[in-house]
């Protein structure tokens, strides 16, 4: 049983006042071999305290055991060195093979630990993303969807960027990639992220070949994206954080007592007053406010293009003779002028918007107006299911039909015009 602090102090005063292991061991009640330990330990400087080491049956093997833990990187199951043990003529039972090997991947660890630096950020020169599960919210139809937060940051000032969205595709990237440098106002050096399909299509000799559409778009922003290494998750860990802490101020649990989100909208409200909040506090890091660091920040950041990249649009569609366009199996309606045309249709939350190049049009709708041509929000609709589409009635003026689907009043026909069926119908004579 192992001594208190004060029986061993008890015990070396005994041995001192008496000189005598076994003079001393009544004194201080304790065996003769007990206090010449804790003698021996004091005059040959080392702690008292420290747990003595008893031969044992394995102490031949462990440099065997040893030898197999750095063959096989620390992996070796303990039962397999004791099946090779017994072998060789070790006569211990498997819990002591257990507590040597362990011990031993202990000392390889050691050995063999991956050395971390801080990394020494500068101002405009990186940012990184990444995704996160995103708690579940009523779609179109009613029923429950599930999101996806996009959670972006800037390494040096440490400002944040978390937006909701329904999925992780190709348009929806980089619309979240613009709508982020929009938010942050310029467009840092670099970009790093994970190895995903939409970034990363393949690794050729470890190379990382990257998807043509962003590397388009890193040209159009002028930015360079990157990737981490993978299966190396510390390269990116500061989107790691910063996802793991948007998740647990926005999805609802036990621990943050935050009801279920009612619509869309409620949740990008919430991410909005979120990141209100950790960019307006002092960053436990910086000893700063991430909001402040970005003023000075934006000084290193290049500038943004005025127009987004197609890409950042959404999905190509042609809007047919009726002056709709077809998004999810269900028809939205486009103002006049734009039959024929080509338009971009992307989800934004709850809402389908509709964007068309005013300069690709052969004739300038007169709603247009006479400013600047180029890209232009053209509509904006409601999501809707299939069966049920989106029909705004102003994008139709001077229409014949009803707003409520009732027949049409008989129009009064001249007498030109009733000679004129009756001259095709054949029923009278036509003229000459």
């Amino acid at each position: 049983m192992k001594k208190s602090d004060r029986e061993i102090m008890e015990i070396l005063e005994a041995f001192d006042a008496t000189g005598v292991a076994h003079s001393a061991a009544p004194l201080c009640d304790a065996d003769p071999k007990t206090v010449r330990r804790y003698a021996q330990a004091r005059d040959l400087g080392r702690p008292v305290a420290e747990p003595v080491q008893r031969p044992q049956l394995i102490d031949p093997f462990l440099g065997k055991v040893e030898e197999w833990v750095d063959r096989s990187e620390g992996r070796v199951r303990a039962d397999k060195v004791h099946e090779r043990l017994a072998v060789m003529g070790f006569s211990g039972n498997e819990r002591t093979t257990r507590r040597a090997v362990a011990a031993a991947k202990a000392r390889w660890r050691a050995g063999h630990r991956r050395a971390y630096r801080p990394w020494i950020t500068e101002p405009g020169l990186w940012l990184q993303w990444d995704w996160g599960k995103g708690p579940p919210v009523p779609g179109p139809d009613g029923t429950l969807r599930a999101t996806l937060l996009f959670c972006a940051w800037l390494a040096w000032s440490r400002f944040r960027v978390v937006l909701p969205v329904w999925d992780r595709t190709l348009p929806t990237l980089v619309a979240c990639l613009d709508a982020t440098l929009r938010r942050i106002g310029g467009v840092p050096v670099y970009a790093l992220t994970d190895n995903e399909k939409t970034v990363t299509v393949e690794h050729v000799a470890g190379v990382a070949v990257r998807h043509p559409e962003i590397v388009a778009v890193g040209r159009h922003y002028g930015m360079t994206v990157h990737t981490c290494v993978p299966y190396d998750p510390e390269s990116k860990g500061g989107s790691e954080s910063t996802v793991k802490i948007a998740k647990a101020g926005l999805v609802p649990a036990e621990v943050n007592l935050r009801e279920a989100y009612g619509s869309f909208g409620e949740l990008a409200q919430a991410c909005g007053q979120f990141c209100e909040v950790v960019n307006g506090r002092v960053h436990r890091e910086t000893r700063a406010v991430p909001a402040q660091r970005l003023e000075a920040e934006r000084s290193r950041l290049h500038r943004l293009p005025d127009a987004p990249h197609t890409a950042a649009l959404g999905a190509t569609r042609v809007v047919g003779s009726d002056q709709t366009v077809r998004f999810g199996s269900v028809r939205y309606s486009t103002p006049p002028g734009l039959t024929g045309a080509e338009v971009w249709a992307r989800a934004e939350g709850d809402e389908l918007v509709v964007v068309a190049d005013l300069a690709a049009l052969p004739v300038r709708p007169a709603w247009a107006g006479r400013g600047p041509a180029g890209l232009a929000e053209v509509a904006r609709h409601r999501l809707s299911v299939p069966g049920n589409p989106r029909i705004d009635l102003a994008h139709y003026p001077g229409h014949p039909q009803q707003p409520d689907g009732s027949p049409r009043p008989p129009r009064i026909e001249a007498a030109t015009e009733r000679r004129r069926r009756s001259w095709r119908s054949g029923t009278v004579p036509g003229p000459g």
